[in-house]
């Protein structure tokens, strides 16, 4: 099986979710469809999700100018999760403080 979670989001807007509503964010591997993604959080955090709702970021455009002329480049493009739990459970993605 294919590693599909890359990394957790960690913002103030996700957090105020972790707390209200239980949703978790995540960055995923842009080729993942939402069932592969509530199999991978079932398997790494054993909970059980109740939804997934997914979001594609194109790259973006960004130009610079140096002294020997413009260089224009595209920032990476990527997925994101937004995962909601059923009632009752959590993620600790922060550790035991």
């Amino acid at each position: 099986m294919r590693n599909v979670l890359v990394k957790p989001l960690f913002t103030e807007k996700m957090t105020k979710e972790n707390q209200d509503l239980q949703k978790y964010g995540f960055i995923v591997i842009s080729s993942a469809n939402k069932i592969e993604i509530a199999k991978a959080i079932k398997d790494k955090y054993n909970v059980t999700v109740a939804d997934v709702n997914t979001v594609n970021y194109r790259g973006k455009v960004k130009t610079q100018m140096r002294k020997s002329g413009r260089f224009t480049g595209r920032t990476a493009k990527f997925k994101k999760a937004y995962i909601t739990l059923k009632k009752g459970e959590k993620i600790d993605l922060y550790g035991e403080a």
